[in-house]
């Protein structure tokens, strides 16, 4: 193996952690399935207290969770647009 493979593999094995998952990302995703978790959770309760196998306690425990869920993506979604502005805004 000459000195210019030598170099090559080692730049590659330098450059795969770029290419690796990122663990944001990774969050993001699973905060999205719990987000839908949630709200078919609360669907599922809704459905069940309107044929009465479900009692008010459950369902209005489920709306709650319901809403606090709505209200932290509405919150992260203000955010991310918030600094997407914000980069607009930077001189170039």
């Amino acid at each position: 193996m000459d000195i210019n493979a030598a170099l090559a593999a080692q730049r590659y094995t330098a450059s795969r952690p770029a290419t690796a998952p990122d663990p944001t990302v990774e969050a993001a995703g699973a905060a999205a399935s719990d987000f839908m978790a949630t709200l078919q959770k609360t669907e599922e309760t809704a459905k069940a207290a309107l044929v009465g196998q479900a009692d008010t306690h459950a369902l209005v425990q489920a709306m709650a969770e319901s809403k606090f869920a709505v209200d932290t993506a509405v919150t992260v979604r203000d955010k991310v647009v918030e600094a997407y502005q914000e980069i607009l805004r930077m001189p170039v």
